[in-house]
C-alpha cells in the first residue's frame, strides 16, 4: 500500500487538463458526461475536487476562479459538483446569463474580471422618498432613465432616450445618493466605477479597461454605468501641454466608446456626476447630452431633514426648525448632517464630564440615559459649524444656464 501514488499528487494528465482549464484553452465537450481520467467533471488537485463548468463560450473554467457572485448564482441553481465528486441536481442546467460575456483573448478576460467587482449586484435599497428635495432633478433623472426602461415603446425615434448624463452641483448634495436611486428603481445592472476602476499602470490597459467595460454594459443591458467625479478622468485636453501620453490615450477611448453607444439602441446609460463641471472637456458634454444641476437644499428640504435627522422629544419642548432653516442658508445636505450631529454631542458631552470624574468605571448596565437636545445645544452647534459648499454657487448657476437641462414646473 505505501508504494500506491498519493491521491494529492497531480498526474501529468491533471496538470494538463487544469492548465487548459484556467487558461481558456479547452473546448468544452459535446457530451455532458466527459470524463478525464474515469472521473466525470472533476479535476482532482491538492486533495480536493473542483468542478469544471463551461461558461457558455466553448471555453472550460474552473469554479474557484470565477467570479464570487457566479458562485453564488451556481450555488444557488444546484450547478457545482459537491466535495465528494458527485454532482447536484440541475448541474446539466444551462444558465440565464453568463457574468463575462466571449471575448477574443485571455487578457481582455482577465480585465472583465477584474471589472466585475464593480458590479453592484441588487438594489443599493434607496428610495426617492429618502432624497429630501431635488425635487426638478428627480423629475429629469425619472424622465432620462427611468421612463425608457419601464415603457420602451415610447422612446424610439426622434424621442430615443439620452445615453449620457450629467448630475453637477455643489460637494455634498446629493449626487450619488441620486445614482443609487436610479439604479434602486430600474433595477438594472449598476456599475460603479471610479478612477481606480479604469487607470492601470501598464501601458495601454487603461483604453482595453474602458472598452471591457462598455462591453461588459452591452452584454448586461439593460445597465447603468456610473462614473463618480468624472472630471478626474476626462478634464480638458491639452491644458498647458501637461497632459500625459496615457492620459489621452484614455481620454479618446472613452469618448470613442460613448460616441458608439449614443448610436446603438441598446439601453446602456452613463451616469456621471462631478463638483466641477467647467473643467470637463468639451467633446465630453456633447455626449453627456442631459446635464442636470443638483443644487443646494431649499427651506422646505432643509426642515424636512432636520425633522428626520434631530426628531423633538416627546414631552419635550419642540426644537427650534424655524432658526435652523435660517441659519443654515448655503448648507448642503452633508453640512446640515454635521449640524445634527454636532447638536447631538453636546448632552452626550455633558453626560461625559460627570462620567469622567468618577475614578471607577460604571457597568453597562448601570450608564444613565443621555439627555434632550436644548436650545442652547441648537446655537453651540450652528456656531461650530461652517457651509463648505457655497464658495462656487454663482459658478454652478452660470453653467447652468449656459449649458443645463432645465425643466418648468
Amino acid at each position: 500500500m505505501a508504494d500506491e501514488p498519493s491521491l494529492t499528487r497531480w498526474s501529468f494528465q491533471d496538470f494538463k487538463v487544469y492548465y487548459d482549464v484556467k487558461f481558456g484553452r479547452k473546448k468544452a465537450p459535446e457530451e455532458n458526461d466527459a470524463t478525464v481520467n474515469g472521473q466525470t467533471a472533476g479535476v482532482l488537485y491538492n486533495g480536493n475536487s473542483s468542478s469544471v463548468t463551461s461558461n457558455g463560450n466553448g471555453y472550460l473554467k474552473n469554479t474557484s476562479d470565477m467570479a464570487i457572485y457566479e458562485q453564488y448564482r451556481n450555488q444557488d441553481r444546484g450547478s457545482s459538483a459537491n466535495q465528494n465528486g458527485v454532482s447536484s441536481p440541475g448541474f446539466d442546467e444551462k444558465p440565464q446569463k453568463n457574468l463575462i460575456p466571449a471575448f477574443e483573448s485571455a487578457e481582455m478576460r482577465t480585465l472583465a474580471e477584474s471589472l466585475s467587482r464593480d458590479i453592484i449586484r441588487g438594489s443599493p435599497d434607496v428610495k426617492w422618498e429618502s432624497i429630501k428635495g431635488l425635487e426638478n432633478a428627480k423629475r429629469l433623472l425619472k424622465e432620462a432613465v427611468v421612463m425608457p426602461i419601464k415603457y420602451p415603446k415610447y422612446f424610439t425615434g426622434l424621442l430615443s432616450p439620452w445615453k449620457g448624463i450629467l448630475l453637477f452641483g455643489p460637494p455634498g448634495t446629493g449626487k450619488t445618493m441620486l445614482a443609487k436611486a436610479v439604479a434602486t428603481e430600474c433595477k438594472t445592472t449598476f456599475f460603479n466605477i471610479s478612477a481606480s476602476s479604469v487607470v492601470s499602470k501598464w501601458r495601454g490597459d487603461s483604453e482595453k479597461l474602458v472598452k471591457v467595460l462598455f462591453e461588459l454594459a452591452r452584454h448586461h443591458a439593460p445597465s447603468t454605468i456610473f462614473l463618480d467625479e468624472i472630471d478626474a478622468i476626462i478634464s480638458q485636453r491639452g491644458e498647458g501641454r501637461s497632459e500625459h501620453e496615457a492620459s489621452r490615450r484614455l481620454k479618446t477611448e472613452l469618448l470613442i466608446q460613448m460616441d458608439g453607444l449614443m448610436r446603438t439602441d441598446e439601453l446602456v446609460f452613463v451616469l456621471a456626476a462631478t463638483n466641477l463641471p467647467w473643467e470637463l472637456d468639451a467633446a465630453m458634454l456633447r455626449r453627456l447630452e442631459k446635464r442636470i444641476l443638483v443644487p443646494l437644499p431649499e427651506p422646505e428640504a432643509r426642515i424636512a431633514m432636520f425633522e428626520e435627522l434631530l426628531p423633538s422629544p416627546p414631552g419635550e419642548e419642540k426644537l427650534p426648525y424655524d432658526l435652523l432653516v435660517e441659519r443654515t442658508a448655503g448648507f448642503s445636505g452633508s453640512d446640515i448632517r454635521l449640524v445634527c450631529k454636532e447638536a447631538a454631542m453636546q448632552p452626550l458631552r455633558r453626560l461625559m464630564a460627570v462620567l469622567d470624574e468618577k475614578q471607577e468605571v460604571v457597568p453597562e448596565n448601570e450608564l444613565p440615559q443621555v439627555g434632550p437636545i436644548k436650545h442652547d445645544d441648537i446655537e453651540m452647534a450652528l456656531k461650530n459649524t461652517r457651509p463648505s459648499a457655497h464658495l462656487h454657487a454663482h459658478r454652478y448657476e452660470k453653467f447652468n444656464a449656459d449649458y443645463g437641462s432645465q425643466m418648468l414646473p
